[in-house]
């Protein structure tokens, strides 16, 4: 799609940090402070002209290619529980792989943050080999009662479109893990009772709107990014469609062929190779109000989106001259931004 040249949004921008190939961040409410995972296994304490601190008691992460430490979300009752919601890759048998979902307390002691009674809740099931497509975003429903996870394909195509594993599908569960008892497939036989949503490839953006509406953000193979409006028991098509094709160049059908599968908001070809996004409800850029906000690897800065009910359309791209991994808005209604890579800035983005 063609990139939109008639609006240029000018920001200040504020370095506030290094880490160490970042993936994801969280606000603590009342406070000035962020968590961070980094890819390799750590999760950072960050302040504001402090030296970010390591949290004590995080998990024993599998790292390699795409592989690592992935999201980190807030429990919704966060201020009175200090529950925090993790996800990353384990090692299984035989040289396999696989995402989970812990969740644990923390807790600032004396000597420092820790995490206090962590548990695994979920596994991405089956482990296959390789090291790609993990996903494993996380994201509450807006009423709290519900835990959304993203679960990628893992490469390997065709346990998106099978109902029996949690590969490439979006997961509705409870706060506990458990599957949610009224999702789309429960009670079937045969069927898995975590599945909200299938067929999809890999999705590294996870967020609600303010109308509370479900979206997802997932790379497409050689074109065909997608942003998604993700709805209960619906089949997105992946790989049966695409508006990509496949890495070799061997044609993948197209969206309009199956007009039975859920066609993407809007796709992207070139990709834009997305990291995250938000939905923008601040007041420092209040034209924003109501848009997707975008995380852009590939191209390289953030990329903004209107929603027309279920469609979109792309408004401008913000460059930034560097793989985007993460964007958040800050209580004040700046974007905070996470660089991709070793030596990633943590920066803030206010009007200019």
């Amino acid at each position: 799609m063609s990139v939109p040249t008639d609006q240029i949004t000018h920001v200040k921008i504020e370095d506030m940090g290094t880490f160490n190939e970042p993936w994801a961040m969280a606000f603590l409410p009342g406070s000035d402070g962020a968590l961070i995972t980094e890819k390799a296994g750590k999760l950072k304490f960050w302040q504001p002209g402090k030296t970010p601190l390591d949290v004590a008691g995080v998990p024993k992460v599998d790292y390699g290619d795409q592989g690592g430490f992935g999201d980190v979300v807030l429990a919704p009752d966060y201020a009175t529980s200090k529950m925090v919601y993790l996800s990353w890759v384990t090692a299984g048998p035989g040289d396999t792989h696989g995402a989970v979902v812990g969740r644990a307390k923390l807790e600032f002691a004396a000597n420092g943050p820790q995490l206090q009674g962590l548990t695994i809740i979920w596994k991405q099931a089956p482990r296959v080999t390789g090291r790609g497509h993990f996903s494993h975003r996380i994201a509450f429903s807006p009423d709290s009662k519900y835990l959304f996870v993203s679960s990628g394909e893992r490469q390997k195509f065709t346990p998106a479109q099978d109902l029996t594993n949690n590969l490439g599908k979006v997961l509705r569960l409870m706060p506990d893990g458990k599957p949610a008892p009224d999702n789309p497939f429960a009670g079937k036989a045969g069927q898995s009772p975590e599945i909200w949503s299938y067929g999809h490839r890999n999705v590294l953006g996870l967020k609600f709107d303010a109308q509370g509406q479900l979206w997802d953000l997932e790379h497409g193979p050689a074109g065909g990014d997608e942003l998604n409006l993700v709805r209960p028991g619906i089949n997105y098509g992946w790989p049966l469609v695409s508006n990509g094709d496949h890495y070799d160049g061997k044609p993948i059908p197209r969206h309009a062929t199956r007009p039975d599968l859920a066609p993407p908001a809007i796709s992207w070809n070139p990709v834009i190779a997305p990291g995250d996004l938000i939905f923008y409800s601040g007041q420092m850029f209040p034209e924003w109000t109501g848009q997707a906000i975008i995380a852009g690897l590939g191209s390289q800065g953030l990329v903004r989106v209107a929603i027309d009910g279920e469609k979109a359309r792309e408004i401008e791209r913000i460059p930034l001259d560097k793989r985007i991994r993460e964007v958040k808005q800050g209580a004040d209604g700046a974007l905070w931004i996470l660089e991709d890579g070793e030596g990633g800035r943590l920066r803030k983005l206010t009007p200019g």
